[in-house]
């Protein structure tokens, strides 16, 4: 493989002849973790738009040359397009703060701002990584900054929508089945009937307060640490640097970002991203009760519950013939699980704000990017594959309801506590029902009877 030879405070290195970036981000691929992860491409896109709009921003403040300010923002509008995605090399384990990322930001936009320039790729002339892209900027502000916006763009595009869906659906079942009567449980016990649109509507509102919940975050994650350079105290920036890309970003995105009220708590601390997981857990607490409740009632089909209809989806087993299993409930679940391990992930690493900086940035990122994609891909999966074609089992429910002992409930009226108990036990030992035991003993008559019982 051709090489050319790139210098950097360390010395000269070696880098690919075809690589845009320069000695900077060979030595971090060379010293650093090969885990196979990599920042997502939205985050590269939220930092390559960063990058795009603070070239414009410091052309028109004067700081940077016309035709060098025009070329990093054509770069740097390219990789928002997708392109040279392969130039990422960095892994995601790196410096807490994530500068090999942002280094590696900076020299691939300089290599192709240079070859738009003087046809030769790479290198620091005429557009230098530091000098021009990184103009006005730190790793310090600018990844948080980027975590920030690809996070609420996330929330708004991907994961609000996706909630709301599922959502939508539920309501739609709780209307379908708001007349099947079934058996309550709690304590995995027998308890008084219910209407299985009841439980519905009760899954529908878990979601609706897991939006409400989410709000308080997202509001949030909207102010940006941009401005605050190395520390905080915005050494070596413009006075209206930030506020100016920051108010080209949110043009962009349409999303009222925001200048952080103050810039040390915006790098000190990663409290935003705690409380967006803290909510993203919360959420994924609740698809698993959801899809936990769905999964017990559609056991069976002859052995267990079977008071749901599951869509059959594929094989449930390799061993034994027609065998159907709660497939998509049971990946719901699992992508749950995931964003409650990623949420101990994150509460651990925001509490290393030592200091002026949080040096656990990359790791945040990932986990909180993750678990805002996770949680909508499941919610999507759960309503198009499972919610939508689920169906009641209505024999099977009403035929619960009339066998349950709870129903020695609707007798504590009219005989008592006790002696409704009694009736429960002797409704038990006889195989018989308690509406059966109530009539045949004379409690009531078979018009009370209809009155009482639902």
């Amino acid at each position: 493989m051709k090489t050319r030879k790139e210098e950097d405070a360390f010395g000269v290195i070696d880098v690919p002849g075809d690589a845009y970036y320069g000695a900077g981000t060979q030595r971090a691929v060379q010293n650093f973790m090969h885990s196979g992860l990599r920042f997502p491409p939205q985050f590269l896109h939220a930092l390559a738009m960063i990058k795009h709009d603070a070239a414009l921003v410091n052309g028109e403040l004067g700081l940077l040359d016309a035709k060098v300010a025009h070329a990093v923002a054509s770069a740097a509008g390219e990789l928002m397009e997708g392109r040279f995605s392969e130039q990422f090399v960095v892994d995601l384990f790196q410096t807490g703060s994530g500068t090999s990322t942002n280094m590696n930001m900076n020299e691939v936009i300089a290599g192709r701002a240079n070859e738009m320039l003087t046809g030769t790729r790479g290198g620091k002339h005429p557009v230098h990584p530091n000098d021009h892209v990184n103009l006005g900027q730190s790793s310090n502000d600018v990844i948080p900054s980027a975590l920030h916006i690809t996070a609420v763009v996330g929330l708004r595009d991907a994961l609000f929508p996706a909630v709301k869906r599922l959502k939508e659906g539920l309501i739609g079942k709780a209307g379908q089945f708001q007349s099947v009567q079934k058996i309550g449980r709690t304590h995995l016990q027998d308890a008084v009937p219910i209407f299985l649109g009841d439980a519905f509507g009760g899954y529908a509102r878990q979601l609706a307060l897991a939006l409400v919940r989410l709000r308080g975050p997202e509001a949030e994650l909207k102010e940006l640490a941009l401005g605050g350079t190395a520390v905080g105290n915005g050494i070596n920036t413009h006075p209206h640097f930030a506020a100016a890309v920051i108010r080209r970003i949110a043009e962009r995105t349409e999303i009222d970002f925001r200048e952080a009220v103050h810039h040390f708590e915006a790098q000190g601390a990663r409290d935003a991203a705690v409380s967006a997981s803290g909510a993203l857990k919360t959420l994924a607490t609740a698809l698993i009760k959801i899809a936990d409740d769905i999964r017990w009632m559609g056991s069976g089909p002859r052995c267990g519950l079977g008071e749901l209809q599951l869509p059959s989806l594929q094989p449930g087993s390799s061993i034994m013939p027609g065998k159907v299993n709660p497939v998509i409930p049971e990946a719901v679940v699992q992508a749950a699980v995931q964003v409650i391990g990623n949420d101990v992930a994150i509460t651990m690493a925001g509490q290393s704000g030592s200091f002026e900086l949080n040096t656990m940035l990359p790791v945040i990122t990932h986990n909180l990017l993750q678990s805002i994609d996770l949680m909508a891909k499941a919610a999507d999966l759960f309503g198009e594959k499972c919610i939508r074609d689920l169906a009641a089992d209505t024999k099977t429910c009403q035929e619960n309801v009339d066998k349950s002992l709870a129903m020695a409930t609707y007798l504590v009226p009219v005989i008592g506590y006790d002696e409704a108990s009694r009736m429960a036990k002797k409704a038990y030992q006889t195989g018989k029902t308690v509406r059966q035991l109530a009539l045949e003993d004379g409690i009531l008559t078979a018009r009370q009877a209809g009155e009482i019982f639902p």
